[in-house]
């Protein structure tokens, strides 16, 4: 069965040898291999991140279908979806600031987490329609969360199919726990989705169905599922794969200058050594 696979890179860096392993195995999974650049985060996306990514994806010998997605064009489609969840009372909105969620966990005596961290503890999630009206009547700035216990009941049981290998071995199929992250942002005032919505929403509307990822992005599949479930959007299979990590086993960041494919490029490093450093 020929797939359709996807490397979606964010242009705030460059691209360093955990994304060469990413791009690589999505492109040789077989079948029609798409490049996404999730550019909505206008305020740390740069044109010269993104004009490297094409220039190192090419030096590795990769192909894509043409035109290349840009979520910035996307952002009519995300407000609608946040609406519709919105009329079916699954979301509300947090005026809760960061240092505020903070210190309401520092006080918790048990702070649930998730696999980010703590997870947000639900204060905006049971104010009143009056209140909520009023705060943002007064120009109190907010995020849109997901409520959680709502959504899950709303899709009932769900399950995603994992065909690679989950960071403890997971493969097959696997429960969803719509939980996991607790009531994850799906908005905020200067950006209309979030990651977890834009991803589920991309996917589909790409005719993505296998995602390959890496190993530290296993748990996004449980709430991508739920958000698919909830927009009836097909589920993709997914095959995450282990991570690239540093000599002390550290996952590479775009902090990390002397592993950008840029510097090795530049080092006189070929692709042929970088799959092989790879071990692909």
């Amino acid at each position: 069965m020929a797939f359709t696979t996807r490397f979606a890179p964010s242009p705030t860096g460059y691209l360093h040898l955990g994304h060469a392993c990413a791009a690589i195995t999505a492109a040789e999974a077989g079948g029609r291999f798409l490049l996404r650049i999730e550019d909505i985060d206008a305020g740390r996306c740069r044109p010269e991140f993104e004009a490297a990514i094409f220039e190192d994806l090419r030096w590795l010998g990769l192909d894509w279908e043409e035109p290349v997605l840009r979520q910035s064009t996307r952002m009519a489609a995300y407000r609608a979806a946040v609406a519709a969840l919105g009329g079916r009372e699954l979301v509300y909105p947090c005026f809760c600031t960061r240092s505020e969620i903070a210190d309401e966990i520092a006080r918790a005596v048990e702070a649930p987490h998730g696999p980010d961290g703590p997870i947000y503890p639900g204060t905006c999630r049971n104010l009143s329609s009056s209140e909520r009206s009023e705060r943002i009547a007064s120009g109190h700035p907010y995020a849109l969360r997901l409520d959680a216990r709502r959504a899950a009941e709303a899709v009932g049981a769900l399950f995603f199919e994992e065909r690679g290998m989950g960071p403890r071995g997971e493969a097959g199929r696997i429960a969803v726990d719509p939980l996991l992250f607790g009531d994850i942002v799906l908005a905020r005032k200067d950006m209309p989705a979030a990651y977890h919505l834009a991803v589920a929403m991309d996917d589909a509307f790409q005719g993505v169905d296998l995602v390959t990822r890496g190993n530290d992005l296993f748990a996004a599949a449980h709430v991508q599922r739920v958000l698919q479930a909830l927009l009836g959007l097909p589920a993709p299979i997914y095959a995450h794969h282990r991570l690239i990590v540093d000599s002390n086993g550290k996952k590479f960041s775009k902090r990390d200058r002397a592993a950008t494919l840029r510097a090795l490029r530049s080092d006189g490093v070929t692709p042929a050594q970088i799959r092989t450093r790879l071990g692909l």
